[in-house]
């Protein structure tokens, strides 16, 4: 073997080493250092909606999986019992205000006896209760608005812009005031929330664009760096009965990197793309 030939031996051997070693550098900065990971999630905030008051559905305007809109009409709970309190309470504000008449005209005419005439402090008692009366009169006025406000929200509407999910309510069913029966995902909050791991955060900031690819293959979607989770839970420390901290007392020698959520805000969501809440994506950080 001449010099010539062990010199270009040398050459593509030592090219294929340096273009091998260069492949795998940026190997290492892709998967170890550049910001992107393959554990997104689409995510958006439930609305667990509850009735205001109590009572038996009779109307059900909606359905399972059904868009809905601010102000638009779920289902009616039976407004009769809500009816007749508002005539109770009608009927209390004039039992009321007749009697804080009375009481007012009494003291007034007390008021204008002369001191011979009437004692100051039957003059008093009289002006102590027209204001009882008054005051009276007031609570009933407020009970009467409460009965009206009720009357109203037998009638639950939508809250958010979404898409009502696992729904199956029918007329009859009972439902109690504070217990939660409609769930709707608040289309108008839809975001990626992108785990990363916690050797790549250096890389991520505020304000940063990034890029969303669902795992159904579809356009890209952008959007921007939110927020970043202030806190995860560790795994290695427990509650413990004397508030004390308990650790777990065995260290594994191969650590893995925790993961933290990164918020990533929409800004475009290409024409005709599916996003439902649980999706998976992967995210990418930086242009």
């Amino acid at each position: 073997m001449n010099a010539a030939s062990f010199t270009l031996r040398f050459i593509v051997t030592l090219v294929l080493v340096f273009v091998a070693g260069l492949v795998a550098w940026q190997l290492w900065i892709y998967y170890m250092e550049d910001p992107w990971t393959r554990d997104g999630r689409v995510r958006a905030d439930t609305v667990e909606l509850a009735p205001d008051v109590s009572g038996p559905v009779v109307k059900v305007f909606v359905q399972d999986n059904q868009a809905v809109h601010v102000g638009d009409k779920l289902f009616e709970i039976d407004p009769a019992r809500f009816t007749l309190a508002i005539r109770q309470a009608q009927a209390q504000v004039m039992k009321t205000k007749a009697a804080m008449q009375t009481a007012e005209q009494t003291a007034s005419r007390y008021a204008r006896l002369s001191n011979n005439a009437v004692s100051g402090q039957s003059r008093d008692e009289t002006s102590s209760a027209a204001m009882e009366a008054e005051a009276d009169y007031e609570q009933a006025q407020a009970a009467e608005a409460v009965a009206e406000l009720n009357l109203q929200r037998t009638t639950v509407r939508a809250t958010v812009n979404g898409v009502i999910t696992n729904f199956s309510m029918k007329p009859g069913d009972y439902v109690r005031a504070g217990t939660a029966v409609v769930a709707i995902i608040d289309t108008d909050s839809l975001y990626v929330d992108g785990y990363f791991e916690e050797t790549k955060l250096r890389r991520i900031a505020v304000g940063d664009p990034a890029q969303v690819m669902l795992l159904d293959g579809g356009p890209k979607l952008t959007g921007h760096v939110a927020g970043l989770a202030a806190g995860i839970t560790d795994a290695e420390r427990s509650a413990s009965p004397t508030l004390l901290a308990n650790v777990n007392p065995t260290f594994t020698w191969v650590r893995l990197a925790q993961r933290v959520p990164v918020r990533i805000a929409l800004d475009h969501v290409p024409k005709g793309t599916v996003l439902v809440a649980g999706m998976t994506s992967t995210v990418v950080i930086g242009n």
